[in-house]
C-alpha cells in the first residue's frame, strides 16, 4: 500500500477510528494485535507472499534475543549473535543481491561462450526488505552489548518490527526508543493529532508537488538515450536531487506524522540536508536513521576515529561503501558511497578553518553531481552521463528549453516558484522539523501557508504518475 493511493487513504480512516476504538476499550496487548493485523494487510498488500520474511526476521531475533538475555558465557552469546547476522543478511543478500551475483555469473560464463537462461534466475525484491532487517538487527545488537533488555512478550516486539508508518521505508527505529512505546496505553491527544496533521500536509506536498513533479522532468532527462547538451545534463542531476530528497523526505514526514496520530513518537530523520557546512554535516542531516545505523554498528566496531590515521580513512571508506551497498548490488551504487566516502576522509585532512561562505556551496554541488551514479541504471550510463556532462562545448539549452516545453512551461514556471518557496521553508527550519517551525509562527501564518499547501497539492501535485517512493526499491 502506497501513502499517496486512494487506496491507503480508506485504509487508514478505518485504521484510525477502530485504533481508538480498541485502545480506549480493550487491552494494550489487543490494541498491539491490531497494529500487527493492520500491518500485515498494509504490507501484503503488494504481495502476501513476502510476508513469510518479516515473521521469520521478527521470531529470529525475539528466539535469539531472550537466549543471548539467559546466556552468561561469551562464546555461546557470540555464536547466537551470528546467528542472528546469518539469518537476517542471508534472506536479505539472497533476495537484494541475487540477480547482481546471477548476472555477473552470466556475463562471465558468455567469455567461455556458455549461455545462462537470466529470466530464470530473476528474484522480485521484497519492498523494505532492509529497513526491517536493520530494525531487528539493531534490537539483537544491542541486547548482545547489554545496551537494552529483550522484551518477553512475542506481541509487543512483533509489533515493533512490523509497524506499518515506518514499515517499508524507514525511519529505522531502535528498540531503545520505540519497542517501550508499544507498552503505553494511549491517550487521544488534539493537539498531538494537530501536529501530526501538519507534518503529514507538508510530507504530501514534497511528495505529490516537489518530488512528482521534479520526477518526471528527472526521468525524461536520464532516460533519454540520444546525446543530450552538458546544460541538459547538469539540470538532470538537479532535477533529481530535489526529487530525492523532496520523496524520501516527504515520506518520513508522513510517517511520523501518521505515527503522532496514534500516539507514538518517531526519530526525526531528514534535518535540511541540503543547507550542510561540511560533508560530515549532510550526513548528520541525511537519512539520519541509517547513518547513526552504520556508525554505531559498523564505524565504531570497525574502530571509529581511534587508531592510526590509515586505520581511520579505512573505516570511513568501508562503512561508505558497504552503504552504498545497502542502497543496492551494482557498481554505481559503490561509487556514490566511496565517492562520499573519500569525499569525508579529504575534508578530515583539511587542518585549517573552511570559509563556511564558500565551502557550503561546493558541499551542496557535490552533493548533487553524486546523485548521478545513484540514478544511473548501470555503469555504462553513468560514463556515457558523465562523459557528456564535462563536455563544455555542449552547453546548448535548446534542448533543455524543449524537455520543459514538453513538460510544460507554465507549469515549470509555477514549479519554479513553489521551489523557491519549498527551499526558502526549508532554510528557516534549519534543524528543526517542520512541525515544530511552523508552531512558533502567528496563527494567520500557519493560516495562510496550510491553505496555500492545500492548493498546491490539489492544482500542481502530479497525480498522471503511478504512486511510488524511490527508497521502496531499497
Amino acid at each position: 500500500m502506497i501513502f499517496n493511493s486512494a487506496t491507503f487513504f480508506v485504509f487508514f480512516i478505518i485504521f484510525f477510528l477502530l485504533y481508538w476504538l480498541i485502545n480506549n476499550n480493550l487491552t494494550i496487548k489487543f490494541r498491539n494485535l491490531f497494529i500487527i493485523f493492520s500491518s500485515y494487510l498494509f504490507y501484503g498488500w503488494w504481495d502476501w507472499k513476502f510476508l513469510s520474511l518479516i515473521i521469520i526476521s521478527s521470531f529470529t531475533d525475539f528466539i535469539i534475543g531472550l537466549q543471548l538475555n539467559k546466556s552468561t558465557k561469551l562464546r555461546n552469546r557470540r555464536l547466537l549473535l551470528i546467528s542472528s547476522l546469518t539469518i537476517n543478511l542471508s534472506i536479505l543478500g539472497f533476495f537484494k543481491y541475487f540477480n547482481f551475483f546471477a548476472e555477473s555469473l552470466s556475463d562471465l560464463m558468455n567469455l567461455f561462450s556458455v549461455t545462462l537462461n537470466s529470466n530464470t534466475l530473476k528474484i522480485i525484491l521484497p519492498v523494505g526488505i532492509s529497513f526491517y532487517t536493520f530494525q531487528t538487527l539493531s534490537y539483537t545488537i544491542d541486547i548482545y552489548k547489554k545496551k537494552i533488555a529483550p522484551t518477553k512478550d512475542v506481541i509487543f516486539f512483533f509489533a515493533f518490527v512490523s509497524f506499518f508508518p515506518q514499515l517499508v521505508a524507514g525511519p529505522i527505529e531502535r528498540a531503545s526508543h520505540l519497542l517501550n512505546q508499544f507498552h503505553d496505553k494511549k491517550t487521544f491527544n488534539y493537539n498531538i493529532n494537530i501536529e501530526g496533521l501538519r507534518l503529514i500536509l507538508w510530507g504530501f506536498f514534497k511528495k505529490i508537488v516537489i518530488a512528482d513533479n521534479f520526477g518526471v522532468l528527472a526521468d525524461n532527462i536520464f532516460n533519454i538515450d540520444t546525446n543530450l547538451s552538458g546544460l541538459t545534463l547538469l539540470f538532470g542531476a538537479i532535477f533529481f536531487a530535489f526529487q530525492i530528497y523532496a520523496d524520501f523526505s516527504g515520506y518520513s514526514d508522513i510517517a511520523i506524522g501518521i505515527s503522532k496520530m496514534l500516539g507514538f513518537d518517531l526519530m526525526q530523520n531528514f534535518k535540511t540536508p541540503y543547507f550542510s557546512k561540511s560533508f560530515s554535516d549532510f550526513w548528520r542531516r541525511w537519512h539520519i536513521s541509517l547513518s547513526t545505523w552504520f556508525r554505531d554498528y559498523v564505524y565504531i566496531p570497525l574502530g571509529g576515529n581511534k587508531g592510526k590515521k590509515i586505520q581511520v580513512q579505512l573505516n570511513i571508506l568501508i562503512t561508505f561503501l558497504l552503504s552504498g551497498l545497502w542502497h543496492g548490488a551494482g557498481t554505481t551504487f559503490l561509487i556514490w558511497g566511496g565517492l562520499h566516502g573519500l569525499l569525508l576522509i579529504i575534508e578530515k585532512q583539511i587542518n585549517f578553518k573552511l570559509n563556511k561562505l564558500f565551502y557550503s556551496p561546493f558541499v551542496l554541488i557535490c552533493v548533487i553531481l553524486l546523485w548521478i551514479p545513484f540514478r544511473s541504471e548501470n555503469l555504462s550510463n553513468l560514463i556515457e552521463y558523465s562523459s557528456s556532462l564535462l563536455t563544455f562545448s555542449s552547453y546548448s539549452f535548446n534542448q533543455l528549453k524543449q524537455i520543459i516545453f514538453d513538460f510544460s512551461a507554465i507549469r515549470f514556471l509555477v514549479l519554479g516558484i513553489l521551489s523557491v518557496f519549498f527551499l526558502f521553508i526549508e532554510y528557516f527550519i534549519n534543524s528543526k522539523d517542520f512541525n515544530t517551525w511552523i508552531k512558533e509562527k502567528p496563527r494567520i501564518i500557519r493560516i495562510t501557508l496550510y491553505y496555500a499547501l492545500v492548493f498546491a497539492i490539489v492544482f500542481i501535485g502530479n497525480f498522471t504518475v503511478k504512486p511510488n517512493f524511490i527508497y521502496f526499491q531499497f
